[in-house]
């Protein structure tokens, strides 16, 4: 699956906020992994049924060890944003159809809530038999972002109740590696 997303339509910010609620509703300790991507090259999506996630490479077979970073001091991939996860319920009422879902870039689709009070740094989710580790560093909209899903979707991510309850999703790094299914249980584990 390519990037491309023809002429679909945006959702609407009266339509963003209306849904906000919901997003709200996202269980605080644990939830369902929804979907997996991998990104096997830039502009590329690869919607899986079941992944591996390692220390090293993060999702096995997706690029992000290839793309470097303006952020480490090498280009090299920044450690901290390995894998990112965004929220279900958020992704779905931006893309309008699940089947947009992988534009969004984030290899984990779950349905958790992501905000820093429940998931603050260095807080760790299991799924499967891997475990992630959440990072310091914000992971941000972009023109891209914008492109995909319309202003209004970057204008409601990048709010201040946006950032606080993380919209754009969450860079994280894999700290245990292991075998991931789409249904898989995210699950907040000690740090």
């Amino acid at each position: 699956m390519g990037e491309s997303d023809g002429a679909a339509r945006h959702a609407t910010i009266d339509e963003l906020e209306a849904g906000l609620d919901h997003i709200r509703e996202s269980p605080a300790d644990s939830g369902p992994l929804r979907m997996i991507v991998r990104r096997p090259e830039v502009d590329a999506r690869e919607v899986i049924a079941e992944g591996r996630l390692d220390t090293e490479i993060g999702l096995v077979g997706d690029s992000w060890k290839d793309r470097g970073s303006t952020v480490t001091p090498t280009g090299g991939p920044n450690p901290a944003a390995q894998i990112t996860i965004i929220n279900s319920r958020l992704l779905d009422l931006l893309a309008l159809s699940e089947d947009r879902w992988p534009l969004a870039g984030d290899q984990l689709v779950i349905d958790i809530d992501m905000s820093e009070d429940n998931l603050p740094p260095g807080s760790r989710l299991a799924i499967g038999s891997a475990v992630i580790q959440i990072s310091k560093e914000p992971h941000t909209g972009c023109r891209k972002f914008a492109a995909r899903f319309g202003h209004d979707a970057l204008r409601f991510i990048s709010t201040p109740t946006g950032r606080q309850m993380r919209m754009r999703g969450i860079n994280t790094r894999v700290v245990q590696s292991g075998a991931i299914r789409v249904g898989d249980v995210a699950r907040k584990v000690g740090t």
